[in-house]
């Protein structure tokens, strides 16, 4: 059965991850720290993990496999999850698969670096846009119904 995982601490998409988990009949679960407000939704559990560094990603990388969705801005649990056989999204909608996740690492690795070396370049990067919004619900739609073909 496919489940979904959301890394939830600063995730923008919450909401339309539940929605297009209710549509399909999908167990979602949102993996946090603690602090979001519990849904009522039978197929929404709030996971709530110790504070600590990476304990979320720890926790959904110890159990995604084929045939789930994960929903993280994380390269390093993306990477994990693509591993393991899962599709991953971003919040923007894109797919980090195993032809782009060490690009994305790498990336994720350098800017990392640059901020390092210097410490006034500190940006945040570019703002989430209703058109992200759009592309993602459509991507976690086709993520959704790949995942029930691998799973029957």
């Amino acid at each position: 059965m496919t489940i979904l995982y959301v890394d939830a601490d600063a995730c923008p998409v919450k909401a339309e991850a539940e929605r297009v988990a209710t549509r399909h009949r999908v167990p979602l679960k949102m993996v946090s720290n603690g602090g979001l407000r519990p849904s009522q939704n039978p197929l929404v559990e709030h996971v709530i993990v110790p504070e600590g560094p990476d304990v979320a990603d720890i926790w959904i990388a110890e159990r995604a496999t084929r045939g789930d969705v994960v929903i993280t801005a994380d390269m390093p649990l993306a990477a994990k999850c693509v591993e393991a056989g899962a599709q991953v999204l971003r919040h923007d909608g894109s797919v980090l698969d195993a032809r782009n996740i060490g690009q994305q690492l790498a990336t994720r690795d350098l800017m990392a670096d640059l901020r390092a070396a210097d410490p006034f370049r500190q940006g945040g990067g570019k703002g989430f846009t209703k058109p992200d919004r759009s592309r993602f619900l459509d991507a976690l739609e086709t993520a959704l119904r790949k995942a029930a073909k691998e799973t029957t």
